[in-house]
C-alpha cells in the first residue's frame, strides 16, 4: 500500500507550512539530480543553494508557500534579479500534493499581470520596494511555463532513474 503524506494543509500553521515547503522544494530539486545545500540562517532571502548537475552552476533558491491564491511578495533588498536566483513557488490545496513552480528572478525585469514590480516610492507609502506575484485564477495560466517539470526539462536535467 502506497503511503501519502498528510495533505490537509489548512491544519498547519503558517510557520509549519513554510518549513514543509522548504523541505519539499529541496526534495524536488534533489529528485532532478541537483545537489542541495542548506542555509543555516535565512537572513538574505536564500532558503537553500542548488547545484545543477549538467552545467555545475549554483543557484540561490527562495521558497514561497501559498495556501490561497493571493498576493505574494519578496522584498527587493532580499532578492537581486540574477540568472542565478530562483523562486520556488509551492501552491498548497487540501487533498493534493503542492503544485511546484520554478521561477527565474529575471522574469520581474518585464512585469505583467502576474509578476509585478512595486517601488512604493511615494512619500505617503511606507512599505519597502518588492517583487510580487499576483496569484489569481485569471493569472494562473501565466504560471504554466514555470511548472517544475517544464523548468527542469528545459534546464537540461533529467529525473534520475531508479
Amino acid at each position: 500500500m502506497e503511503k501519502m503524506p498528510n495533505t490537509i494543509w489548512s491544519k498547519l500553521s503558517h510557520l509549519q507550512l513554510g518549513r514543509y515547503a522548504e523541505y519539499y522544494a529541496k526534495m524536488e530539486f534533489s529528485s532532478y539530480g541537483y545537489d542541495v545545500y542548506t542555509s543555516e540562517v535565512d537572513d538574505h532571502g536564500v532558503d537553500f543553494v542548488a547545484r545543477n548537475p549538467v552545467d555545475d552552476q549554483y543557484y540561490d533558491i527562495q521558497v514561497k508557500a501559498v495556501r490561497n491564491l493571493d498576493y505574494v511578495y519578496i522584498r527587493k533588498d532580499k532578492m537581486v534579479l540574477s540568472s542565478r536566483r530562483l523562486v520556488c513557488l509551492l501552491l498548497f490545496e487540501d487533498g493534493t500534493l503542492p503544485a511546484c513552480y520554478v521561477i527565474p528572478s529575471q522574469v520581474w525585469r518585464e512585469p505583467n499581470a502576474l509578476f509585478v514590480d512595486r517601488n512604493y516610492d511615494k512619500p505617503s507609502l511606507s512599505s519597502k520596494p518588492e517583487w510580487g506575484l499576483n496569484l489569481s485564477k485569471k493569472n494562473l495560466p501565466l504560471l504554466e511555463p514555470y511548472r517544475e517539470d517544464v523548468y527542469f526539462c528545459g534546464a537540461g536535467t533529467q529525473r534520475l532513474s531508479d
